[in-house]
């Protein structure tokens, strides 16, 4: 994600993780290694946020090919 901080990556996963979205898990190893995963509740959203994307990858094309006045 070349425009977003490490910073802000971090305190969006700190709050996705706060919500019960995601589970952080810590392998003990070197160098240290962190993956996430969708928690039950975050599984939930999986059908809305692809609906969304859908609705973005559309309003992306309507745009490219809508010229601007």
């Amino acid at each position: 994600m070349p425009d977003i901080t490490e910073k802000m990556l971090a305190q969006q996963l700190r709050e996705l993780e706060h919500d019960d979205i995601i589970q952080r898990m810590i392998y003990p190893e070197v160098p240290p290694r962190v993956a996430y995963s969708f928690t039950e509740r975050g599984e939930s959203l999986k059908a809305v946020l692809a609906v969304m994307c859908e609705w973005g990858e559309a309003q992306q094309q309507q745009q490219a090919v809508t010229p601007r006045t």
